[in-house]
């Protein structure tokens, strides 16, 4: 076995709604060869890996997975319940995967991630585990254990972000990781906000710093009257034995940039201890600080925003004898509860032996082989930080208003609005008798979101209610998709919900635009360019077209759309990406449809067959629409409550159990051409559902319908009309059959002498489809121009060409009327140079501005013609 090909998909896709990983296999020849057939397989699999002895593996019964191997399964489904045993083992809750034949030998595996190197890794080792208990080799599986581990430990994220994260999921926030580590954006464009653990977009770098810098936040909070700790730098061993003479013993040494406790040496009562602590920490800290050893409890308050939000007592770690283990059996045996791991991935952190916990129990005559008597407490360290082992108990309903009122002090005074202040005192209930340690910026949340005694302080909601306190809801997200008609449906929502005053996102074939300025140009219908928009500050309405192969290579960018809309599905890009049928692209589509939230709409034609296949796999309300208004699907749509939008009397309506509204006439419609283009009729009557769907007011709609043109400015290189001298030229950008059908269906009722065609098609299309246009050319124009794609998607020069031609010849075109010019500039001004007056040329174009260039030229213009006037000459 071996692999082929990994893919991954961060968001929904077509094989999952959660992330997953496609891992795509060589099964080298044991395809059809059962795991019972194999040797000592099964028995070796089960001692290495004894999680799968619990997978039920779809029979409801303990042992089912255990019952299918003896029975003999196949390899692939093997190496996906292996995946998920692995990741399961390294404390990663996954449970999705499938396996399923490509061809033969081919398979492929989807699976749940939740860190994709270790998802990836974890792929690799089930194939490599495979393959050496086919040869019956050895394998160190410990040692690939920690290496898997190690790359875990690389990516994985911390309890403080696990826990707004999923306080962003509750409220439906989405979030997108933007790095690596923890930098994380909530929500989309301009209502999004940025997070790096508990460090927010609000934050402010100064505050940071000064935070970072305790002998700063002392002399800050000293100002303010706030109790500090008396304290100074250390310039010198002899300056601090002086310093520690004149502040008294006990003393403290810390770094004074610092975090989490390390370095902190305490508790120092005499010039012996504290010049061999100072030997210690002047090893790996320059800049240290004295100050005075005050005793008391050790409490953390959160503060959020001017709020009090979370208290807990830390206390630090300690073990108990028994009379009979060692105080390094009993750090073990306390090490096992499961409340604890390595770093910051469970509520509790296991306790490091390393010198500093050597040095600390020594201090009272302690070593780690040494048995303390039944029942004696053995403190292991002085500071109560989590991180070194410390456990928290909740006081927040304890703190009494005076020591709120100094915490909230101290975080105006540093100017944090998340912050972490460390209080010394006897009883936190108290006025406080003791003194604020310290001020942390980012600080954990864990202890209070999960204390190890105590109530549950949602720290995480606290966070998001300071983030998005001043924003009313997330801003939009329109999805489109379908056969034809998405850009121009795209645009038209685009163009609308720009007049109601959105600063609008989008993306489209003919590139991603922002407050209606282009920042990108080209195909622009995939996952990356739907994440520029997402990500962009300044947009505050996304509307995305979104195709095909952008869908099946990396699925959707965004979580849930608040509309989705699929114009049609038509048979276009068969063969390609594994999608051989209608009914697969139907599949592939409705993922838009599915995709999109409960109280949000998908838009879909009544009219297309296939598009009402895909119903039953959407959740959410629908918006039909269809040019007849006796469609049956519309007439029960609306006897069942739903919104629908049809065609009656020349108007486009709007229906509901409330009555009907006509909203437009069709004729003032700027991108139906007076009517004459039934597919533009059905994309405006696509984007009114949609903005309907967002609550959009009629008479906006209304108004974007009759501004929004057929021109380069609204509607770049779809049915674009320019006047040159007596003859008319259209560029638009069908690339398919029902694209061709629907123009030549519009420009046959435009007035014109021949209809002269510029025909050309992507090379990655079936040939069949390829004959097709061409016969479709051979029975509709009256002279062709042959051209080709400068991007020949795999054929040879002429080989598109050649099938094109064929097709024209199989109908009763006259073939002397029939020119191959394969560069596509040279076929239109070829086409010019030999019209006559009256006649229409249609371009099926590759690259839209080359030719709009020649044919500016060719009319002597500087600026675009208006269409008003191209639509009074034709």
């Amino acid at each position: 076995m071996k692999v082929i090909e990994i893919a991954w998909y961060e968001g929904r896709n077509i094989y999952s709604h959660r992330p997953c990983i496609k891992l795509e296999l060589d099964l080298e020849g044991y395809s059809d060869i059962p795991s019972n057939k194999i040797k000592n397989f099964n028995s070796s699999l089960l001692q290495i890996l004894p999680e799968l002895r619990e997978h039920r593996c779809g029979i409801d019964e303990e042992g089912g997975f255990v019952k299918r191997l003896n029975e003999g399964t196949y390899l692939a489904h093997i190496c996906e319940h292996m995946i998920l045993a692995i990741q399961n083992r390294l404390g990663i809750e996954v449970k999705y995967g499938k396996a399923r034949e490509v061809n033969g030998d081919r398979y492929y595996i989807i699976y749940e991630y939740k860190y994709k190197k270790t998802g990836i890794d974890t792929g690799k080792l089930a194939v490599s585990l495979i393959n050496s208990l086919i040869k019956d080799e050895d394998i160190n599986i410990d040692e690939a254990f920690s290496k898997l581990k190690n790359t875990l430990k690389s990516e994985e994220l911390g309890p403080s972000t696990l826990a707004i994260l999923e306080e962003a999921k509750k409220r439906g926030i989405p979030a997108i990781r933007l790095n690596e580590g923890s930098v994380f954006q909530l929500g989309y464009g301009s209502t999004s906000k940025l997070i790096e653990a508990t460090v927010s977009s609000n934050t402010g770098c100064i505050p940071v710093d000064i935070a970072c810098d305790k002998l700063l936040t002392k002399n800050i909070l000293q100002r303010q009257c706030i109790p500090v700790a008396d304290g100074e730098e250390v310039k010198s061993p002899i300056q601090m034995l002086m310093l520690a003479d004149r502040i008294g013993f006990p003393v403290v040494l810390k770094p004074r940039f610092g975090n989490q406790g390390k370095g902190v040496l305490v508790n120092l009562r005499d010039e012996q201890e504290l010049i061999k602590a100072y030997k210690t920490i002047i090893k790996e800290y320059k800049e240290i600080i004295i100050e005075k050893y005050v005793e008391g409890r050790d409490y953390r308050v959160c503060v959020i925003d001017g709020k009090v939000v979370a208290v807990s007592e830390r206390i630090p770690p300690c073990v108990t004898g028994d009379g009979k283990s060692t105080i390094k059996q009993l750090i073990e045996e306390l090490n096992k509860d499961p409340r604890r791991g390595e770093g910051h991935e469970k509520p509790l952190t296991k306790i490091k032996i390393n010198d500093e916990l050597k040095n600390y129990i020594s201090k009272d005559s302690y070593y780690l082989e040494s048995i303390p008597e039944e029942g004696q407490k053995i403190w292991l360290r002085e500071n109560a930080n989590l991180s070194t082992g410390g456990v928290a108990v909740d006081y927040t309903d304890s703190i009494c208003d005076e020591n709120i009122d100094i915490c909230v002090r101290a975080a105006k005074a540093v100017g944090l609005d998340i912050c972490g202040i460390d209080v010394c005192c006897t009883d936190i209930s108290k006025p406080i008798d003791g003194v604020i340690i310290e001020i942390n910026a980012a600080p954990g949340i864990r202890m209070h979101e999960i204390p190890y005694e105590g109530q549950q302080r949602n720290v995480s909601g606290a966070i998001m209610d300071m983030l998005f306190k001043n924003v009313e809801s997330q801003i939009p997200v329109v999805s489109v998709t379908g056969t034809n008609g998405k850009t121009t449906t795209t645009r038209l929502i685009s163009y609308v919900l720009s007049l109601a005053g959105h600063r609008t996102g989008m993306t489209t074939t003919g590139g991603i635009y922002v407050n209606n300025k282009c920042i990108s140009k080209g195909d622009t219908t995939g996952y990356n360019s739907a994440m520029t928009i997402l990500l962009n500050k300044d947009v505050d309405a996304a509307v995305l077209e979104t195709a095909r192969g952008g869908i099946i290579r990396k699925g959707l960018a965004y979580d849930l759309a608040d509309v989705g809309v699929i114009t049609n599905i038509a048979s276009d890009h068969l063969g390609l990406d594994g999608i051989n049928s209608i009914e697969e692209l139907a599949f592939v589509k409705s993922l838009i449809g599915e995709a999109v939230k409960d109280n949000g709409y998908v838009v879909l034609n009544a009219d297309d067959k296939m598009s009402m296949s895909i119903r039953s796999r959407i959740k959410s309300s629908i918006i039909l629409f269809s040019k007849d208004k006796h469609n049956t699907n519309v007439l029960q749509h609306i006897k069942n409550g739903g919104k629908s939008i049809y065609i009656e009397n020349g108007y486009i309506c709007l229906e509901n159990n409330e009555g009907m509204t006509p909203i437009i006439k069709v004729k003032d419609i700027k991108i139906t051409v007076d009517g004459k283009l039934e597919y533009n009729i059905e994309n405006a009557m696509a984007a009114c559902a949609a903005l309907i769907g967002l609550n959009i007011d009629l008479k906006l709609i209304r108004r974007g319908m009759k501004n929004f043109y057929p021109d380069e400015e609204h509607n770049p290189g779809r049915f674009n009309m320019y006047k040159i001298n007596d003859i008319t030229v259209i560029l638009d950008y069908g690339h398919n059959i029902e694209g061709y059908k629907a123009v030549l269906e519009g420009a046959k009722k435009l007035r014109c002498k021949r209809l002269i065609g510029i025909i050309g098609v992507p090379g990655d299309r079936k040939d069949e489809n390829i004959l097709s246009l061409g016969k479709i050319s051979g029975e509709n124009f009256d002279y062709i121009y042959i051209k080709e794609d400068e991007d020949r998607r795999g054929r040879k020069v002429g080989e598109v060409a050649e099938l094109l031609e064929q097709g024209v010849r199989q109908t009763d075109f006259n073939t002397k009327n029939v020119s191959i010019i394969l560069n596509e500039k040279d076929a239109l001004l070829e086409a010019i140079r030999n019209s006559r007056k009256g006649d229409l040329i249609i371009v099926f174009f590759e690259k839209y501005e080359p030719l709009l260039d020649i044919v500016k030229n060719e009319i002597n213009m500087n600026k675009d013609i208006n269409i008003k006037e191209a639509l009074t000459c034709v």
